[in-house]
């Protein structure tokens, strides 16, 4: 996720690659319609019975309270590499041919100002779009996209409040009980209907954007909430590395872009999405839950 937005959680992911704690790890639950998980197979599974793996020194420890962010909450930043180092490699792309080299949350704040971003799907519109918010999501009193993120935000008293949704591929930090927030041990993807009871609950912290069907395929758990059983021991499937990608030598590091969601042409995919107007299609919906326009991504030669 870009900043501001769970940056606690980015960072404590990076730590825990550039030690290699990933690696070695394993898929331990898949709960149909719902999430994959992966992390150490001891850790907070209630079908394991083997000791936990030692966690990193340097990981920070995240209030509840950052889930959300009003893009100028200083108690949720931390110490991190320039902006260019906090996007996805998707973001990065479009950030680098737009130059915005401008501070982390400073290019929030200048979107944010003293006005709330405009909708920028004109087809989901309403009478209150101007002033920066609309009432068609059932989670949210509003939801748009940021830089090709899905957000939502409400209003308290005069501050506003905005955090990423669960929507399909999204990848989240798995924790215990309030108030555990996750280190970033165990992440999970969505791999069915979007959860978004789950939003404000749990931390989002990216989205996967190539090899989702490797992960939406793999044989569901029959343990409970969908770990896989000591007898299912085979069928955890073993992640073998994973690197900080801005780590690997230039030539190596993969390089992905996104349809711009300030643009005219997302605008109209959007509309396509809503209004389907193909012969099949008797009764366009005439709009979309903001998870059932997933931002196109594509990769980009390297060099």
């Amino acid at each position: 996720m870009p900043a501001p937005f769970s940056q606690g959680w980015v960072e404590n992911i990076r730590t825990f690659a550039r030690a290699k704690w990933y690696d070695n790890i394993t898929v331990n639950r898949v709960q149909d319609n719902y999430v994959v998980q992966w992390g150490d197979p001891n850790y907070d599974n209630p079908e394991a019975e083997g000791e936990t793996k030692a966690l990193p020194e340097g990981l920070h420890a995240i209030p509840e309270d950052c889930y959300k962010t009003d893009f100028g909450n200083n108690k949720c930043t931390f110490t991190v590499p320039n902006v260019m180092d906090l996007l996805t490699t998707a973001e990065a792309a479009a950030a680098d041919a737009e130059a915005s080299a401008i501070s982390a949350g400073q290019a929030l704040l200048d979107v944010y100002g003293n006005e709330l971003p405009s909708i920028d799907i004109e087809n989901t519109q309403t009478s209150t779009t101007k002033e920066g918010w609309h009432e068609r999501d059932s989670y949210a009193p509003w939801v748009e996209f940021y830089a090709g993120w899905p957000v939502a935000a409400e209003q308290a008293n005069t501050d506003w409040k905005f955090w990423p949704v669960h929507c399909y591929g999204m990848v989240g930090v798995g924790r215990s009980y309030s108030p555990d927030t996750g280190s970033g041990a165990e992440l999970y993807t969505v791999i069915g209907h979007a959860p978004r009871h789950l939003d404000r609950n749990i931390a989002l912290v990216g989205r996967i954007i190539s090899g989702m069907e490797n992960l939406s395929s793999l044989p569901r758990g029959s343990g409970a909430l969908g770990f896989y059983t000591e007898e299912e021991f085979d069928k955890r499937t073993p992640i073998l590395t994973v690197r900080v990608a801005s780590d690997l030598p230039e030539d190596e590091q993969p390089l992905f872009e996104y349809l711009s969601t300030d643009s005219e042409t997302f605008a109209k995919y959007a509309d396509a999405r809503a209004n389907r107007r193909d012969p099949f299609f008797i009764a366009p919906a005439g709009g979309a839950d903001i998870c059932n326009i997933p931002v196109p991504v594509r990769p980009t030669p390297n060099g």
